[in-house]
């Protein structure tokens, strides 16, 4: 902190939000939308899980499948970020959702 500049007011970032489980749902099924366009991302991730495209289909339903999702996404804190931003989201709401789906 410079001493002799003179204080601006940060814009306040938002509290984050209580979810629902149908909440924390499609805060995973966008974070799938994200992973799914980047093509190095998505790669990562069917490697990773060992799913492939077809299979995704399936599993959407699976609570357990997307905390996997999350789970990913949140193994980088750049991705958090950015897909926070593009969300329009605070940046704890992917954790907060993966907490939901248990």
């Amino acid at each position: 902190m410079d001493p002799f500049k003179p204080y601006e007011k940060r814009p306040r970032q938002p509290a984050p939000p209580k979810l629902t489980v149908e909440d924390a749902q499609a805060v995973a099924f966008k974070a799938l939308a994200f992973i799914a366009s980047e093509d190095s991302m998505l790669s990562g991730f069917l490697s990773t899980t060992g799913c492939g495209l077809d299979e995704i289909k399936g599993r959407l339903a699976e609570d357990g499948f997307l905390g996997a999702v999350l789970d990913f996404l949140l193994g980088d804190e750049q991705a958090v970020i950015a897909f926070a931003e593009g969300e329009g989201v605070h940046p704890d709401t992917p954790m907060l959702a993966r907490m939901k789906l248990g």
